[in-house]
């Protein structure tokens, strides 16, 4: 992608405070939804996805459904049960997620897996899957259920997609970002696009909050990226280089392994390859990654997704719903800086 995007920054710093306060009433209610259905007879579920969902995260996913209906002035109820049903596939991908990298730490907690083993937390992500699915067929839009069934399928395919490429250096930047939208923008998208379907709007509406989410969704992880080399874990709420420990070849990884000399491709193929998984190793790592301008040219695409995402919203009116979802890119590509 070209380097001459405009950045996208304001002078203050932006914020989901907008977003929060523009769907906070809406949220009481999809709160109360996640709560109520996140309950079972057997004590375990409850106890385990309590721990997740309680766990700081800014909930931006079912944020983004309840923003963009506001933005297309439905008045309507239906899009609190489905912003619901869109964190707990986001739940339960966070816990699946957590036992295929064995991590220790999500949002500063212990993660599900550490603290009940394994199968509970398989198992309990089944179970809030299979709790998405009821509450898609309540609604009763085979249109919804098209639109979410296949974002749950996709995002499935992106995290083995991303398994197969785990410690291979060679992984190309197409299928990166292949990855990455199918296991994080694909979510974002529908979040987005379902707001259409409720409120009854076109096929265009539909296709551009579509677009707004999966830009957004693509820019947030390629910020993700760039964090997990130039953050801690008290800011990032996981622990710091994760990613470089696990063997993910993220698009710093690839850019930097592309422009390297030959003895630091050697190492970086070696670091990848689980060989120097140390503390100095992943300094070492960071540093290539900053001698060889991978994560400024990263964060650079991130500016551009998120100038992608803001452009898809051109046809929106004014006001404070459009102005609240432009933030919430703002705040999503500034957590690189």
């Amino acid at each position: 992608m070209t380097a001459t995007v405009t950045p996208i920054r304001r002078a203050a710093t932006p914020s989901l405070d907008p977003i929060m306060q523009l769907v906070a009433a809406d949220m009481n209610q999809v709160n109360g939804v996640i709560l109520a259905r996140m309950q079972s007879d057997v004590p375990l579920i409850p106890e385990l996805a309590g721990h997740l969902i309680a766990g700081g995260g800014k909930r931006m996913r079912p944020m983004l459904t309840l923003a963009c209906a506001k933005l297309l002035d439905y008045h309507g109820t239906r899009h609190h049960k489905l912003a619901a049903t869109v964190e707990f596939i986001h739940t339960a991908t966070l816990l699946h997620d957590d036992v295929v990298d064995q991590s220790g730490l999500r949002r500063g907690r212990r993660t599900a897996n550490m603290i009940w083993g394994n199968a509970a937390s398989v198992l309990v992500g089944d179970f809030l899957f299979s709790r998405s699915f009821e509450l898609m067929v309540e609604d009763g839009s085979l249109r919804v259920l098209k639109i979410l069934s296949n974002a749950s399928a996709v995002i499935a395919e992106g995290e083995v997609n991303q398994l197969t490429a785990q410690r291979r250096i060679e992984t190309s930047e197409e299928r990166y970002l292949d990855i990455i939208t199918a296991k994080t923008a694909v979510l974002f998208a529908a979040a987005c696009r379902i707001a259409a379907v409720v409120a009854e709007r076109d096929a265009a509406i539909e296709e551009a909050l579509d677009q707004y989410g999966r830009y957004l969704g693509v820019a947030f992880q390629l910020v993700d990226d760039v964090i997990d080399y130039e953050s801690d874990g008290a800011t990032m709420g996981k622990d710091a280089g994760d990613d470089f420990r696990d063997g993910k070849v993220t698009l710093p990884v690839i850019l930097a392994y592309a422009r390297a000399g030959e003895e630091d491709r050697t190492f970086l193929r070696e670091a990848i390859e689980g060989l120097r998984n140390d503390d100095e190793d992943l300094a070492r790592a960071t540093a290539i990654l900053h001698a060889t301008g991978a994560l400024s040219d990263t964060a650079e695409r991130a500016r551009h997704y998120g100038r992608r995402a803001i452009d898809a919203l051109a046809a929106f009116p004014n006001g404070q719903a459009k102005s609240a979802l432009i933030e919430a890119v703002e705040f999503a590509v500034s957590r690189a800086f």
